[in-house]
Parts: C-alpha cells; sequence; structure tokens
C-alpha cells in the first residue's frame, strides 16, 4: 500500500510543478508590469545650468509619463506624456523642459527655485506603476574670487594712471624749466656780448 501512495505523491508534485510553471508563463505573458531605473538619485548643478533628470523606463503596453517637483515654493506638475502620442508641458516649464522617449527630462537654464525633489511616476496602460525619485541641489556662483580679481585690477590701473599724469606732468615742467633756463642763457649771453662790445 505504501508504494502506490509515493506513486501518487510524485505524481502528485509533478503536477504541481508544471502548474506552477504555467501559471508563472502565463502571469509573464500577459500584458502589466512596468519597470523604472533612475542611474543618479542625487543632481547637483550651479545656477543657469542645464540639467538632465536621467531614467529608464520599460513596460509591455504604452506608458504615460509624469514629472511634478516639490520643494518648500509648493508642489507643481512639471510635464505628462504618453508614449507615442501628446506632450503636455506645463506652461511654467513651456520653454524649459525637453523630453525623452526613454522618460528622461532636460531642464534649461535652471534657477535656485528649481531645487528640491523630482518625482517621476510611470503608468502602464493596464494601471500598473512605479515611481522614481530624484533630489535636485542648486547653488549660486561665488563671485568673491573675480570681485577681488576685479578690484585689484581697478586698483592697478588707478596707479597706472596716476603715474601716467604724474610723468606727464613732470614732463610738461621739465620743458618749462628747460625753457627759462634756454631763456636766461641767450639773455645772458646777450648780456655779455654786449658787455664786450661796449668794452672794446
Amino acid at each position: 500500500l505504501m508504494r502506490p501512495l509515493q506513486g501518487c505523491r510524485g505524481r502528485g508534485v509533478v503536477v504541481g510543478t508544471v502548474t506552477l510553471c504555467l501559471a508563472a508563463g502565463w502571469a509573464l505573458q500577459t500584458p502589466g508590469g512596468v519597470s523604472l531605473v533612475v542611474p543618479q538619485h542625487n543632481i547637483n548643478a550651479t545656477v543657469a545650468q542645464n540639467i538632465l533628470l536621467s531614467v529608464e523606463y520599460s513596460c509591455r503596453g504604452v506608458a504615460t509619463i509624469e514629472w511634478k517637483h516639490v520643494s518648500s515654493w509648493g508642489t507643481s506638475k512639471i510635464v505628462e506624456w504618453r508614449s507615442g502620442n501628446y506632450v503636455n508641458i506645463s506652461t511654467a516649464y513651456k520653454d524649459r523642459v525637453t523630453t525623452f522617449e526613454n522618460g528622461s527630462i532636460q531642464l534649461l537654464n535652471v534657477g535656485m527655485r528649481d531645487a528640491g525633489y523630482y518625482f517621476i511616476t510611470v503608468t502602464e496602460e493596464h494601471g500598473t506603476n512605479t515611481y522614481g525619485t530624484i533630489i535636485v541641489n542648486i547653488y549660486e556662483i561665488i563671485y568673491e574670487d573675480l570681485h577681488f580679481v576685479a578690484v585689484l585690477f581697478a586698483f592697478l590701473a588707478a596707479v597706472s594712471a596716476i603715474l601716467i599724469c604724474f610723468m606727464w606732468l613732470c614732463n610738461k615742467s621739465l620743458h618749462l624749466f628747460q625753457k627759462t633756463t634756454r631763456h636766461k642763457l641767450t639773455a645772458s649771453t646777450t648780456e655779455e656780448i654786449e658787455l664786450e662790445t661796449i668794452e672794446c
């Protein structure tokens, strides 16, 4: 009696395994499921730079991609589009956003208000969705070094201008001194000649 039971049990395991494999295969073939890869979760940029919020999504059906920006100034929708169809960019980002087929977006000419969290939602047509987040830090360009160079340049320019003026004045006064000296010399030589002629 034990042997037939073991045979039934062995067949049950085989049937169960086959059923499980078929169910897994059926689940993989049915539409649904979406994946998203975010290679860089943290981006540092300076004011007026262009930044790429890079992602890569994949799904079996048609996907809708939506990007939102959350910061201390509030939440704003940036763009939403459906692969192969419409692209709806909000008016605040109209001339500043470029979309890519893999779900990435590029922000042009970023400012301090662009710092914060960027959320992407990829929704597959059968309702499956996935999310991703990128943190963007924006820094102002520090002009202290440039300011120091500009001040130093202005100071040197002022000093050189003063030296040029001083040299010009020295030159003028030298010319005047030479002119008066020549005039005195010619006057004294004339007097000497007159004296000599009188003595003669």
